[in-house]
């Protein structure tokens, strides 16, 4: 043993390799010999056509466990109809994106990249900036939107127009290979990302499940459910804390082994993987709209931390749950292999959300609210007619008009408004991926909206506050939620009119006028001040407004 091994011990010390790997034709690496010592060269032409290709793959294919994970919820005879039926939903949108026209989710996220560069690997300039540029052309190319905003300054932004700036993490290692996490991570679920400074005295068995328990059930239903599920407890610092977060949700860290070490190397807990995972199904929040799939599976991964210090991590993935491993090794460029035929998931019968009321969108506003006055909260709805599509910065100009003097557009009173923003059309088609964002971001504009007449029935995702619930009984409103995750579904087989009615300059946040066929949703907040999640499901989903 050598002095430096007497010390030191690999924190994350994985196992073998057993991705499943397809290999990338393309020139730009060969070996080569300087000083007597072999090394790794690779042009970073090779780094640019690896990004666009992992980003291209990775928001139309999933990986075939998750796949799995989806279809083993319509096989559970547990499991409560609207999780059956959201599962479908997810499916049927996984074979959509398949396709490779509409991608999987409308937000297609943050490009993330998470990198091991092994030290004999030579690449001779700024890796990001190769990087960089596969992932503009991946979402300059393709039908995917871009998300990301440059301040210009503390208040004023603009869209960048090609999803750029990216995330990078590049970490020297030993070795002659280098190795990926691609990554697309959507507002959603990044948002629902916490760290907790806690004290050493949460390291008691049931202290800790009461408050895992409640912080788990406060992330909601906003970022898509079923979630992976990821909690960290340790950590040397906040950020390595919230990394290793990162890490888990993307089942990077596995084949940890399962016990500790004197000197300090992170660990799977699976007896805490599994009591987690039952805690999330006794909540009864369910894939969406109550039952048992709130997670598909919890990692729990237990990390070294400074004896004053107990910070504590969760996260999650989505059911837009995108990531890809890559490699470069001397053997060439490859990519992790992703299902390239979800069709084979899907169950022979349909699965119904069960008994669907219509809802003629075309009829008068007071017409549109009676029907839905006369449901009780959780029945499933299905809507056709026209819709006004508003977001963050639609609400945010709509506010500023009121505080001038004006008044809501006449769209804002005559429609429901549906929070949402596109991924680009594919050619022949009227509409891209058009799934919903997450309804809590406009809650505090619904009590003025809502009492000048605008905004009284609204779509999204999630759950809302008690300030929407006031408002919708003091002012005869509704919330309808819809299925997240299932944008590329929604785009393809359900809008059938896409047009710009005002603020064109904001790109994808821009005011649409758009036509649905058959959508369906689910009743969640009444006229009567009635909460699905209080009244059906019995358990208080707090509001957060990511």
């Amino acid at each position: 043993m050598d002095a430096a091994s007497e010390f030191y011990e690999p924190l994350f010390a994985t196992g073998p390799d057993t991705t499943p790997w397809r290999r990338l034709e393309v020139d730009g690496v060969r070996p080569v010999t300087l000083g007597g010592r072999a090394f790794l060269e690779v042009a970073p032409e090779v780094l640019t056509h690896l990004a666009e290709e992992a980003f291209f793959d990775v928001h139309h294919l999933f990986r075939p466990s998750h796949l799995r994970q989806l279809r083993a919820i319509l096989d559970d005879p547990e499991a409560s109809a609207a999780d059956r039926f959201v599962a479908l939903e997810l499916l049927k949108n996984a074979v959509i994106a398949a396709g490779r026209r509409f991608p999987s989710c409308q937000d297609t996220g943050t490009a993330i990249v998470i990198a091991k560069k092994g030290e004999g690997v030579l690449t001779g300039g700024d890796d990001r900036a190769a990087l960089s540029l596969g992932i503009a052309r991946t979402y300059r190319e393709r039908n995917l939107r871009y998300s990301q905003l440059a301040p210009l300054s503390m208040f004023e932004e603009r869209n960048t127009g090609t999803n750029l700036p990216a995330q990078f993490h590049i970490e020297a290692v030993p070795g002659k290979e280098y190795r990926f996490l691609f990554v697309a991570k959507g507002g959603g679920s990044a948002n629902k990302t916490f760290l907790f400074q806690e004290t050493p005295r949460l390291l008691d068995p049931e202290r800790l499940m009461t408050f895992l328990e409640e912080k788990i059930a406060y992330i909601g239903t906003t970022a898509c459910p079923p979630y992976h599920l990821a909690v960290v407890i340790g950590g040397l610092s906040a950020e390595q804390t919230l990394e290793t977060v990162k890490l888990a949700s993307c089942r990077e860290l596995d084949d940890l082994p399962t016990t500790g070490s004197p000197r300090g190397r992170a660990f799977r807990d699976p007896e805490w993987e599994a009591r987690i995972l039952e805690t999330t199904r006794r909540l009864g929040i369910g894939a969406q709209f109550g039952g048992k799939y709130y997670c598909h599976d919890v990692r729990v991964i237990r990390l070294p931390r400074h004896g004053a210090s107990l910070p504590v991590g969760i996260g999650v993935s989505c059911s837009a749950d995108r990531q890809i491993r890559a490699k470069i090794t001397e053997e060439g460029v490859f990519l992790e292999r992703l299902e390239e035929d979800p069709a084979r998931h899907l169950p022979e019968v349909e699965v119904e959300m069960g008994e669907a009321v219509p809802v003629d969108l075309r009829r008068p506003m007071d017409e549109i609210r009676a029907t839905l006055s006369r449901l009780e909260v959780g029945t499933p709805v299905r809507l056709t007619g026209p819709m006004i599509v508003a977001r963050d910065l639609a609400h945010k100009r709509i506010a500023e008009r009121l505080r001038a003097g004006g008044d809501l557009p006449a769209w804002f009173r005559d429609h429901p408004i549906y929070y949402a923003g596109p991924a680009k059309a594919p050619e022949g088609h009227p509409s891209g991926s058009f799934g919903p964002t997450t309804a809590a971001r406009m809650d505090p504009y619904v009590p003025e909206f809502q009492a000048r007449g605008g905004a009284l029935v609204t779509l999204a995702k999630g759950n809302r506050s008690r300030q929407v619930v006031e408002s919708c009984r003091r002012h005869g409103g509704f919330y309808l939620a819809t299925i997240g995750g299932a944008a590329a579904r929604v785009g393809r087989d359900m809008i059938r009119k896409v047009e710009v009615v005002d603020f064109p300059e904001l790109g994808m946040e821009a005011v649409w006028r758009i036509e649905v066929e058959d959508m369906p949703a689910f009743l969640v907040i009444d006229d009567k001040g009635h909460d699905f999640w209080e009244t059906r499901v019995r358990v208080r989903v707090p509001m957060s407004a990511d």
